[in-house]
Protein backbone atom coordinates (compact mmCIF):
# COMPACT_ATOMS: atom_id res chain seq x y z
CA UNK A 1 0.00 0.00 0.00
CA UNK A 2 1.69 3.26 -1.02
CA UNK A 3 1.65 6.83 0.38
CA UNK A 4 -1.09 8.58 -1.31
CA UNK A 5 -0.21 12.12 -2.68
CA UNK A 6 -2.05 14.90 -1.05
CA UNK A 7 -5.33 15.66 -2.15
CA UNK A 8 -7.91 17.90 -2.25
CA UNK A 9 -11.07 16.85 -0.40
CA UNK A 10 -11.38 13.11 -2.15
CA UNK A 11 -14.81 12.15 -0.70
CA UNK A 12 -16.52 9.28 -2.19
CA UNK A 13 -19.87 7.60 -1.49
CA UNK A 14 -20.71 3.88 -2.41
CA UNK A 15 -21.57 0.47 -0.67
CA UNK A 16 -19.15 -1.23 0.80
CA UNK A 17 -19.89 -5.02 1.87
CA UNK A 18 -19.17 -5.58 5.48
CA UNK A 19 -20.91 -9.11 4.88
CA UNK A 20 -17.39 -10.61 5.98
CA UNK A 21 -16.67 -8.41 9.09
CA UNK A 22 -20.26 -9.01 10.53
CA UNK A 23 -18.35 -12.84 10.82
CA UNK A 24 -15.12 -12.91 12.01
CA UNK A 25 -12.77 -14.85 10.61
CA UNK A 26 -12.15 -17.63 12.03
CA UNK A 27 -9.79 -17.42 15.55
CA UNK A 28 -8.22 -14.02 14.62
CA UNK A 29 -5.61 -12.93 16.84
CA UNK A 30 -6.56 -9.85 18.40
CA UNK A 31 -3.23 -7.71 17.15
CA UNK A 32 -1.98 -5.15 20.40
CA UNK A 33 -4.05 -1.95 20.40
CA UNK A 34 -1.79 0.45 18.32
CA UNK A 35 -1.71 4.41 18.12
CA UNK A 36 -0.26 6.69 16.26
CA UNK A 37 2.67 7.76 17.66
CA UNK A 38 1.14 11.73 17.38
CA UNK A 39 -1.36 10.05 19.54
CA UNK A 40 -0.45 11.54 22.54
CA UNK A 41 -2.12 9.10 24.71
CA UNK A 42 -5.68 10.49 23.72
CA UNK A 43 -6.47 6.77 22.25
CA UNK A 44 -7.86 5.59 25.94
CA UNK A 45 -10.57 8.68 26.30
CA UNK A 46 -13.55 6.70 25.14
CA UNK A 47 -13.83 9.31 22.44
CA UNK A 48 -10.86 7.67 20.35
CA UNK A 49 -10.20 3.91 20.30
CA UNK A 50 -8.30 1.73 18.48
CA UNK A 51 -10.02 -0.90 16.18
CA UNK A 52 -8.91 -4.71 15.55
CA UNK A 53 -10.64 -6.85 12.75
CA UNK A 54 -11.45 -8.58 16.62
CA UNK A 55 -13.05 -5.80 17.91
CA UNK A 56 -14.38 -4.38 14.82
CA UNK A 57 -18.34 -5.37 14.70
CA UNK A 58 -19.04 -4.37 18.33
CA UNK A 59 -17.07 -0.91 18.44
CA UNK A 60 -17.67 0.25 14.66
CA UNK A 61 -20.54 -1.55 13.56
CA UNK A 62 -22.84 -1.84 16.59
CA UNK A 63 -22.04 1.00 18.04
CA UNK A 64 -23.02 2.47 14.71
CA UNK A 65 -26.44 2.22 15.39
CA UNK A 66 -26.56 4.26 18.22
CA UNK A 67 -23.55 7.00 17.58
CA UNK A 68 -21.71 7.94 14.28
CA UNK A 69 -18.28 6.53 14.17
CA UNK A 70 -15.55 8.06 11.86
CA UNK A 71 -12.74 5.15 11.16
CA UNK A 72 -10.04 6.70 10.52
CA UNK A 73 -7.53 3.88 8.54
CA UNK A 74 -3.42 4.57 9.20
CA UNK A 75 -0.12 3.30 9.39
CA UNK A 76 2.69 4.39 11.49
CA UNK A 77 4.76 4.87 8.18
CA UNK A 78 2.33 6.87 6.66
CA UNK A 79 3.41 10.59 7.11
CA UNK A 80 0.39 12.57 6.36
CA UNK A 81 -1.57 9.77 8.85
CA UNK A 82 0.66 11.60 11.17
CA UNK A 83 -0.96 15.02 9.67
CA UNK A 84 -4.52 14.19 10.08
CA UNK A 85 -4.93 11.86 12.75
CA UNK A 86 -4.01 14.51 15.76
CA UNK A 87 -6.70 16.87 14.27
CA UNK A 88 -9.73 13.93 14.01
CA UNK A 89 -8.49 13.10 17.85
CA UNK A 90 -8.69 16.81 18.81
CA UNK A 91 -12.10 17.02 17.63
CA UNK A 92 -13.14 13.69 18.55
CA UNK A 93 -12.71 14.86 21.64
CA UNK A 94 -14.15 17.95 21.19
CA UNK A 95 -17.55 15.94 20.52
CA UNK A 96 -17.83 14.91 23.89
CA UNK A 97 -19.06 11.60 22.57
CA UNK A 98 -21.70 13.09 19.76
CA UNK A 99 -19.18 10.59 17.80
CA UNK A 100 -16.63 7.96 18.23
CA UNK A 101 -13.08 7.76 16.30
CA UNK A 102 -12.17 4.17 15.74
CA UNK A 103 -8.60 3.75 14.32
CA UNK A 104 -7.27 0.92 12.11
CA UNK A 105 -3.84 0.20 11.81
CA UNK A 106 -3.79 -0.95 8.03
CA UNK A 107 -1.07 -3.23 8.58
CA UNK A 108 -2.05 -4.93 11.57
CA UNK A 109 -5.53 -5.50 9.67
CA UNK A 110 -4.97 -5.81 6.42
CA UNK A 111 -8.41 -7.76 5.67
CA UNK A 112 -10.65 -4.24 7.18
CA UNK A 113 -8.60 -2.06 4.88
CA UNK A 114 -9.36 -4.43 1.86
CA UNK A 115 -12.90 -4.88 2.95
CA UNK A 116 -13.58 -1.39 2.61
CA UNK A 117 -11.46 -0.91 -0.50
CA UNK A 118 -8.45 0.71 0.96
CA UNK A 119 -6.01 1.71 -1.54
CA UNK A 120 -4.02 4.82 -0.12
CA UNK A 121 -4.10 5.95 3.05
CA UNK A 122 -5.16 8.32 5.53
CA UNK A 123 -8.66 6.99 4.11
CA UNK A 124 -11.51 8.19 6.61
CA UNK A 125 -14.91 6.71 6.96
CA UNK A 126 -18.15 7.42 8.38
CA UNK A 127 -19.76 4.89 9.86
CA UNK A 128 -24.19 5.28 10.53
CA UNK A 129 -26.58 2.84 11.59
CA UNK A 130 -23.93 -0.40 11.05
CA UNK A 131 -22.96 0.87 7.24
CA UNK A 132 -20.13 3.32 5.91
CA UNK A 133 -22.19 6.38 4.72
CA UNK A 134 -19.72 8.36 3.40
CA UNK A 135 -15.38 8.98 2.75
CA UNK A 136 -12.57 10.47 1.75
CA UNK A 137 -8.61 10.25 1.59
CA UNK A 138 -5.84 12.52 1.79
CA UNK A 139 -5.33 15.63 3.97
CA UNK A 140 -8.00 17.85 4.68
CA UNK A 141 -8.19 21.35 6.31
CA UNK A 142 -9.66 21.54 9.57
CA UNK A 143 -12.60 23.30 8.62
CA UNK A 144 -13.49 21.26 5.88
CA UNK A 145 -13.17 18.24 8.50
CA UNK A 146 -15.76 20.71 10.60
CA UNK A 147 -18.16 20.55 8.14
CA UNK A 148 -17.43 16.91 6.98
CA UNK A 149 -17.82 15.66 10.59
CA UNK A 150 -21.60 17.98 11.23
CA UNK A 151 -22.95 16.53 7.90
CA UNK A 152 -22.36 13.35 9.73
CA UNK A 153 -24.06 13.52 12.60
CA UNK A 154 -27.14 15.09 10.86
CA UNK A 155 -26.78 11.67 9.01
CA UNK A 156 -26.94 9.98 12.23
CA UNK A 157 -29.83 12.36 13.70
CA UNK A 158 -26.92 14.02 16.04
CA UNK A 159 -27.83 17.04 17.47
CA UNK A 160 -25.38 19.65 16.32
CA UNK A 161 -24.25 22.94 18.06
CA UNK A 162 -24.55 25.21 15.29
CA UNK A 163 -27.52 26.62 13.57
CA UNK A 164 -29.16 24.57 11.21
CA UNK A 165 -29.12 26.47 7.64
CA UNK A 166 -30.65 24.97 4.33
CA UNK A 167 -28.58 27.13 1.82
CA UNK A 168 -25.34 26.82 3.81
CA UNK A 169 -25.89 22.88 3.97
CA UNK A 170 -26.72 22.76 0.24
CA UNK A 171 -23.37 24.62 -0.14
CA UNK A 172 -21.83 22.51 1.86
CA UNK A 173 -23.20 19.25 0.24
CA UNK A 174 -22.42 20.39 -3.24
CA UNK A 175 -18.65 20.64 -1.89
CA UNK A 176 -17.83 17.48 -0.33
CA UNK A 177 -19.79 15.98 -3.55
CA UNK A 178 -16.74 17.59 -5.73
CA UNK A 179 -19.77 20.12 -7.51
CA UNK A 180 -17.71 23.12 -7.01
CA UNK A 181 -19.88 25.49 -9.67
CA UNK A 182 -22.77 24.39 -7.60
CA UNK A 183 -21.24 25.36 -4.31
CA UNK A 184 -19.33 28.84 -5.47
CA UNK A 185 -23.13 30.02 -6.57
CA UNK A 186 -24.34 28.30 -3.12
CA UNK A 187 -21.90 30.23 -1.18
CA UNK A 188 -21.94 33.78 -3.25
CA UNK A 189 -25.96 33.63 -3.04
CA UNK A 190 -25.44 33.40 0.61
CA UNK A 191 -22.56 35.98 0.77
CA UNK A 192 -24.78 38.54 -1.34
CA UNK A 193 -27.68 38.08 1.42
CA UNK A 194 -25.31 38.42 4.55
CA UNK A 195 -21.54 39.60 3.38
CA UNK A 196 -20.77 38.49 7.10
CA UNK A 197 -21.30 34.86 7.10
CA UNK A 198 -17.89 33.74 8.12
CA UNK A 199 -18.99 29.88 6.87
CA UNK A 200 -19.95 30.65 3.57
CA UNK A 201 -16.63 32.99 3.04
CA UNK A 202 -14.74 30.06 4.66
CA UNK A 203 -16.60 27.56 1.89
CA UNK A 204 -15.66 29.68 -0.95
CA UNK A 205 -12.05 30.25 -0.23
CA UNK A 206 -12.19 26.27 0.06
CA UNK A 207 -13.58 26.31 -3.37
CA UNK A 208 -11.01 28.20 -4.46
CA UNK A 209 -8.28 26.26 -2.72
CA UNK A 210 -9.57 22.95 -4.37
CA UNK A 211 -9.45 24.71 -8.03
CA UNK A 212 -5.93 25.92 -7.79
CA UNK A 213 -5.01 22.83 -6.52
CA UNK A 214 -6.37 20.27 -8.72
CA UNK A 215 -3.94 18.53 -11.00
CA UNK A 216 -0.87 20.13 -8.94
CA UNK A 217 1.53 17.27 -7.63
CA UNK A 218 2.14 18.89 -3.98
CA UNK A 219 5.62 17.34 -3.88
CA UNK A 220 6.66 19.08 -7.30
CA UNK A 221 4.84 22.16 -6.32
CA UNK A 222 7.05 22.52 -2.67
CA UNK A 223 10.08 21.60 -4.67
CA UNK A 224 9.91 24.14 -6.97
CA UNK A 225 8.91 26.54 -4.52
CA UNK A 226 12.06 25.26 -2.62
CA UNK A 227 14.29 26.64 -6.06
CA UNK A 228 12.55 29.48 -6.94
CA UNK A 229 12.13 31.65 -3.95
CA UNK A 230 11.14 34.74 -5.72
CA UNK A 231 8.51 32.94 -8.13
CA UNK A 232 5.17 34.40 -6.58
CA UNK A 233 3.04 31.93 -8.70
CA UNK A 234 5.23 29.06 -7.45
CA UNK A 235 4.89 30.33 -3.78
CA UNK A 236 1.66 30.77 -3.47
CA UNK A 237 0.45 27.14 -4.94
CA UNK A 238 3.51 25.65 -2.40
CA UNK A 239 1.02 27.73 0.26
CA UNK A 240 -2.11 26.41 -1.15
CA UNK A 241 -0.64 22.97 -0.86
CA UNK A 242 0.88 23.20 2.73
CA UNK A 243 -2.67 24.44 4.14
CA UNK A 244 -3.93 21.86 2.19
CA UNK A 245 -1.85 19.12 3.74
CA UNK A 246 -2.59 20.34 7.36
CA UNK A 247 0.56 22.84 7.33
CA UNK A 248 -1.46 26.30 7.72
CA UNK A 249 1.32 27.76 10.14
CA UNK A 250 4.06 27.00 7.30
CA UNK A 251 2.07 27.99 4.40
CA UNK A 252 1.32 31.18 6.30
CA UNK A 253 5.08 31.85 7.19
CA UNK A 254 5.50 31.52 3.66
CA UNK A 255 3.28 34.19 2.53
CA UNK A 256 4.60 36.48 5.23
CA UNK A 257 8.15 36.08 4.18
CA UNK A 258 7.08 36.79 0.28
CA UNK A 259 5.18 39.93 1.79
CA UNK A 260 7.69 41.04 3.51
CA UNK A 261 10.07 40.40 -0.42
CA UNK A 262 7.67 41.89 -2.77
CA UNK A 263 6.08 45.33 -2.70
CA UNK A 264 3.60 47.29 -5.38
CA UNK A 265 1.00 44.95 -7.50
CA UNK A 266 3.33 41.75 -6.40
CA UNK A 267 2.99 42.57 -2.44
CA UNK A 268 -1.03 43.07 -2.91
CA UNK A 269 -1.23 39.55 -4.95
CA UNK A 270 0.60 38.11 -2.21
CA UNK A 271 -1.75 39.68 0.57
CA UNK A 272 -5.01 38.70 -0.74
CA UNK A 273 -4.17 35.17 -1.71
CA UNK A 274 -2.71 34.91 2.03
CA UNK A 275 -5.97 36.64 3.46
CA UNK A 276 -8.30 34.18 1.24
CA UNK A 277 -6.33 31.02 3.26
CA UNK A 278 -7.00 32.74 6.73
CA UNK A 279 -10.95 32.78 5.66
CA UNK A 280 -9.97 28.87 5.76
CA UNK A 281 -9.27 28.16 9.02
CA UNK A 282 -11.91 31.30 10.33
CA UNK A 283 -11.21 34.52 12.80
CA UNK A 284 -11.21 32.87 15.86
CA UNK A 285 -8.02 30.10 14.60
CA UNK A 286 -5.28 31.37 16.52
CA UNK A 287 -2.72 30.18 13.73
CA UNK A 288 -4.49 32.84 11.32
CA UNK A 289 -4.22 35.60 14.83
CA UNK A 290 -0.90 35.30 14.83
CA UNK A 291 -0.04 35.27 11.09
CA UNK A 292 -2.14 38.29 11.07
CA UNK A 293 -0.15 40.28 13.13
CA UNK A 294 3.27 39.02 11.56
CA UNK A 295 1.26 40.48 8.02
CA UNK A 296 0.79 43.64 9.91
CA UNK A 297 4.58 43.86 10.62
CA UNK A 298 5.65 43.36 6.98
CA UNK A 299 2.80 45.93 5.35
CA UNK A 300 4.28 48.32 7.86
Amino acid sequence: MSDPRITPSIFTRGAVDLSALRTPAPSPAPAPAQSDPSDDGVGSTAAVIDVTEATFQAEVLERSLSTPVVVDFWAEWCEPCKQLSPVLERLAIEGGGAWVLAKVDVDANPRLAQMFRVQGIPMVYAVVGGQPVDAFSGVVPEAQLRQWIQAVLKAGGASVTETADPRLDEADESLLNGDLDAAEQAYRKILAEAPSDAAAEAGLAQVGLARRVAGADPQAALAAAATATDDIDAQLLAADVEVLGGMAEQAYQRLVGLVRRTAGEDREKVRQHLVGLFSIAGPDDSAVALARRALASALF
